[in-house]
């Protein structure tokens, strides 16, 4: 059946509405729309958004499917909701050519629940002394617009300039992981009280704000766009307010767990809270929320992070860093931001769809909820509250910080180009 109408849904958090999708679009939005023959779904008062855009996902494929696939990891974020997400260049052979990256679109085309945009690799092998085939890996099928060696730092100021003078040309993004590498050498968790209590090797704020510093310094002399990946320190927030505030084009995403958890987590010894920037204060977490919700965050990013159960069950120091979060960061959102009356559900929206997509360009999504535009849709019960229990996750891998935890909110229906790809909270 070509035909849905979703009865009663509250469009971005406004007054119930009827939408009537009719094959790949939104044929209507109003009250009282006659069904027509079309398959009814009673949304009951449930909020309406536009499908999410995850600009910081890792799908690992290829070379690490023992943690996650395309496949699976786009069955997760079906789950939670999106309905785009930008995949990672660190991958076995890296994304960082143009042969690689169209693997990776190919795979999002064949097995995809949602549509997968490679992002493409800063230097050759992300080991940061050579940049990779940038313009060819633009102009390939794939069309990456969003360069980055995220899990490492673009730490030489000669290569990520001329990384930036380069995507200028055709109007890409560097996508920066912000981590000077000197000053975290043997770190483990953030440098603070806990740290010292703990005896582990502290990962200063600094490290992190001195990178976005002179980024935006090197962004503003060439005129090119930056943005700036998983911000997590308060320092980060004032520096990118100031950048702003001088017209220097820097966009900056922050995660759920970023927004939630703090290093006190860390006191547990628990593998599951080991993060790449890690887990900060709680003033660092407040001032995050803050941003997010004046805008000088622009977007939530998941930074979906899977791992085999062996990288994670095993002491704090051999653990890897990395969280899952395509399937929860919705939920996350909603318990720090709008439960705590910082956004509302339009201002999700902005934060989860629209400004992801406008900078990834990713088209046909972050569009509004209304006729003629793509049927890229999600349906939330935002009166849902329930345990997290990995066990039910769609990805391959468990590595969740909030096994066990009451979190708000359920992505109910997802839709892709009209498609149903999650009804009544199972994929189809």
């Amino acid at each position: 059946m070509s035909k849905i109408l979703i009865r009663g849904a509250k469009v971005l958090g406004g007054e119930p509405q009827d939408v009537l999708i009719d094959g790949a679009q939104i044929a209507a939005v109003g009250s009282g729309l006659p069904d027509e023959g079309a398959q009814v779904v009673e949304a009951g008062g449930k909020v309406l958004l536009p499908g999410l855009v995850d600009l910081h996902t890792h799908l690992r494929e290829p070379g690490r499917e023992d943690s996650e696939t395309v496949l699976t990891g786009t069955r997760a974020a079906a789950r939670g909701g999106f309905t785009a997400v930008f995949a990672m260049a660190n991958t076995f052979p890296v994304a960082d050519t143009a042969g690689v990256v169209e693997q990776v679109y190919r795979l999002g085309q064949q097995h995809g629940y949602c549509d997968v945009q490679p992002i493409g690799a800063v230097t050759v092998s992300l080991e940061g002394r050579k940049l990779a085939e940038l313009g060819a890996m633009h102009e390939s099928a794939a069309g990456v617009t969003v360069f980055s060696d995220d899990g490492k730092c673009v730490d030489d100021a000669v290569i990520m300039r001329r990384a930036l003078e380069y995507v200028k040309a055709f109007g890409g993004v560097v996508a920066q992981h912000a981590q000077e590498p000197r000053l975290t050498e043997g770190a483990e968790m953030n440098e603070g009280v806990v740290s010292a209590e703990l005896g582990l090797g502290g990962w200063p704020a600094v490290a992190e704000e001195s990178i976005i510093a002179r980024d935006v310094l090197l962004a503003e002399h060439v005129g090119s766009r930056v943005h700036i990946c998983h911000l997590s320190t308060a320092g980060s927030v004032e520096i990118i307010r100031w950048a702003k505030s001088r017209g220097i084009d820097v966009t900056a995403e922050v995660t759920p767990h970023h927004l939630l958890l703090t290093d006190e987590l860390v006191r547990t010894y628990n593998p599951v809270y080991k993060v790449n920037p890690p887990l900060r204060t709680e003033r660092d977490v407040l001032a995050l929320r803050e941003a997010l919700a004046d805008g000088t965050i622009d977007i939530v990013a998941t930074d979906h992070a899977p791992h085999p159960h062996e990288d994670k069950d095993c002491e704090w120091a051999a653990a890897a860093m990395g969280m899952v979060g395509l399937e929860t960061a919705l939920s996350v959102v909603q318990e720090t931001m709008v439960d705590t009356g910082l956004l509302t559900w339009a201002g999700v929206a902005e934060r989860m769809s629209f400004k992801p997509a406008r900078i990834g360009q990713a088209g046909g999504h972050g569009r509004p909820v209304s006729a003629g535009e793509p049927a890229n849709l999600t349906l939330v019960d935002t009166e849902y509250r329930g345990s997290v229990d990995p066990k039910g996750f769609a990805s391959r891998s468990r590595n969740t910080p909030y096994e066990g935890r009451e979190l708000p909110g359920r992505v109910t229906h997802t839709w892709l180009r009209g498609k149903a790809t999650l009804v009544d909270g199972k994929l189809t």
